[in-house]
């Protein structure tokens, strides 16, 4: 039998380029973030490119094995069975968190409906198991929008969430079946921007990024948690080594974020943000404010989770239906105009697309958020896995 590896080689997938216990109240913060000279990015439309054909399983590239197959075509889904090998989780609805699992043969994540607050744990080849349902209030683009795993999830197997409730935007954390407890509250809620982003810093702090809750004043007032990137440890307090040490902020200047994402050694984080006239992607510097985008998209394709491959920056986007790609040069700065993948133009599409994360050098997940305002099949909402490619590997690339 084929391993699971050899399987995801094979898909026609038209894949992607490469990707705290008890606080309460607000925080003070002692100070406004000294701004930086950088240059603003270009405001180009991004441009749709070829989809990359997968690398073997065996490593090999596109070209070192003879002339490709054209792409199996897959039925159509009939109720909540997908045929599509990349679908792992199906029958949800608007999946707008993911956080992938560890272990085990096929690859597993949570994924989390913004509505609903339910989590439910989804992986190759088995059915969805409700794992947590957490209490949120889904209003003004809140709901449950972040997942990710404690930083010493083998240990304590807890799982921290950013969510809205009727009175504020917070930070939760819960273990599978259990009620969940607060971590950080008071986080400004209102009439919209109330989404919010979670990742881990690798060096185990948590990184909360969180909407302007409609008031943009408050994404630049140090002493709202509104319109930030928060670097907090697991109990809710400022994370050791913050530029303020009495403060959660590393970085300011945020509207409505979709997703944060660092790359694999952890030397660059990334936030997207949408704006009212535009959609950004920022390479976040601790201590500075967020006022220069390393790209923005005019057209606003609703940029959401993403994920850092290296050479290529992977961005999800729940309006215009693809993945973004950004070229990423060695000092980390974009380096090229976006492709456009898994939009239905050379392969597969799975429509809107929302939280994204990586799960290996190889994979990420993804998940779907067609029941919200997009052209659901009968298995969506849906979680899916896609495969990361080196940029150098998509056709017209430099």
């Amino acid at each position: 039998m084929r391993t699971r590896s050899r399987r995801i080689a094979r898909w026609p997938l038209a894949p992607l380029a490469c990707g705290l216990l008890l606080l309460s109240g607000c925080a003070d913060f002692d100070g406004t973030p000294t701004a930086q000279d950088w240059k603003p990015a270009p405001e180009l439309t991004p441009q749709a490119g070829p989809q990359p054909e997968l690398p073997g399983a065996d490593g090999s590239t596109p070209g070192s094995r003879g002339p490709s197959t054209p792409p199996t075509s897959v039925p159509p889904p009939q109720g909540c069975k997908d045929f599509d090998e990349a679908v792992i989780g199906t029958c949800m609805d608007t999946v707008a968190a993911v956080t992938a699992l560890p272990g085990g043969q096929n690859p597993a994540a949570l994924a989390g409906e913004r509505k609903s607050g339910r989590v439910f744990q989804v992986s190759a080849g088995a059915e969805k198991q409700q794992y947590a349902e957490l209490a949120v209030d889904a209003t003004g683009g809140g709901g449950l929008t972040g997942l990710t795993l404690s930083p010493s999830f083998a240990e304590d197997q807890l799982v921290f969430a950013y969510v809205t409730t009727p009175s504020d935007n917070r930070v939760v954390r819960f273990a599978k079946g259990q009620e969940p407890k607060p971590v950080l509250t008071g986080i400004p809620r209102g009439g919209s921007g109330n989404q919010g982003s979670l990742t881990t810093d690798g060096n185990g702090a948590l990184l909360v990024a969180t909407g302007n809750a409609g008031n943009p004043a408050a994404a630049a007032d140090p002493n709202s948690l509104a319109g930030k990137v928060l670097r907090i440890d697991t109990s809710g307090q400022p994370a050791q080594g913050n530029p303020n040490p009495s403060s959660a902020v590393l970085a300011s200047g945020l509207t409505a974020p979709g997703g944060l994402c660092k790359s694999p050694d952890g030397s660059r984080l990334w936030v997207t943000d949408r704006a009212a006239d535009k959609d950004l992607l920022y390479r976040v510097t601790a201590g500075q404010p967020l006022t220069s985008p390393a790209w923005t998209w005019p057209d606003k394709p609703g940029v959401a989770g993403c994920v850092d491959g290296t050479s290529l920056i992977m961005v999800a986007t729940s309006t215009a239906g693809n993945v973004q790609n950004l070229p990423v040069a060695a000092d980390g700065s974009i380096s090229g105009k976006p492709s456009a993948t898994l939009d239905g133009e050379n392969g597969r599409t799975y429509g809107r697309l929302a939280g994204m994360e990586q799960i290996s050098a190889e994979l990420a997940v993804a998940g779907t958020v067609n029941k919200d305002g997009g052209q659901p099949v009968s298995s969506d909402d849906r979680v899916v896995l896609i495969v990361i490619q080196p940029s150098a590997a998509i056709p017209g690339k430099d």
